[in-house]
């Protein structure tokens, strides 16, 4: 025999309304006992994300283990580096020529950066403390030539430099799920320096102390021919103050 489809249908949509009855008393009397919070899709995206990715935590893990061993192991004496470029009378070199000695002494990003790992030592013989960019120029024992050796001395560091991580090839390390990832890493980096390196640096008496330092300096050279090299700013991991 034949079925109405009319009734067949209203019968199913009874059986639908019945069903979502059930289970909205359901979560209504679960609500009622444990409780629950009504949270938006991107405020557990973010939750997620915050709770993947601890920057503190991360630099925290390498600090010690990682980042000043390797500047113990591999730096490289800044007067060699420099003595090595050749600025003409602008203060601009020769991108060819950089990328040559970058291979030696340091190493080029995927972004075509130039980053390196030195140390050094010399004269603080100028300090700019009108901004919290603040810098201190070194005459550096070994080198007599035209390049100003900058060291940044706080309180604060750009916040665009990633000297100290890309040096140290962190950024190749795999450690980084995101590219916000590792540019929180270097933000929190550059603030264990502003801490350690930099935390008893009496910016307004430094001119004519002698100084040695391990740091880091990146000169950029993606899209460009000729790169000014007339200063080199240098984010330092540690600092040592003669009188």
């Amino acid at each position: 025999c034949c079925t109405n489809p009319d009734k067949d249908e209203s019968m199913r949509r009874r059986t639908v309304r019945i069903i979502l009855a059930l289970v909205i008393l359901i979560l209504l009397l679960l609500a009622g006992r444990y409780g629950f919070t009504v949270v938006t899709i991107e405020d557990v995206e973010q939750t997620v994300q915050d709770e993947a990715f601890d920057p503190v935590a991360c630099v925290d893990g390498i600090w010690e283990s990682r980042v000043l061993p390797t500047f113990n192991e591999e730096v490289v004496a800044l007067s060699e580096v420099l003595n090595r470029m050749e600025p003409d009378a602008n203060g601009k070199a020769a991108k060819e020529n950089l990328i040559d000695i970058a291979n030696q002494y340091g190493l080029i990003t995927d972004g075509e950066a130039h980053v390196y790992m030195v140390e050094g030592s010399g004269r603080i013989v100028d300090v700019n403390a009108e901004t919290s960019l603040g810098t201190a120029e070194v005459a550096l024992d070994g080198y007599d030539g035209p390049i100003k050796a900058q060291i940044y001395i706080g309180p604060r560091i750009p916040s665009d430099n990633s000297s100290v991580r890309d040096a140290v090839g962190f950024i190749t390390f795999g450690d980084f799920k995101e590219q916000t990832e590792s540019g929180k890493a270097a933000t929190d980096i550059n603030k264990r320096v502003l801490s350690t390196a930099l935390n008893d640096i009496d910016r307004e008496n430094l001119v004519g102390k002698p100084i040695s330092f391990k740091g880091a300096f990146t000169i950029r050279t993606f899209n460009l021919l000729d790169i000014d090299v007339s200063e080199i700013p240098i984010v330092p991991v540690e600092i040592e103050l003669g009188e």
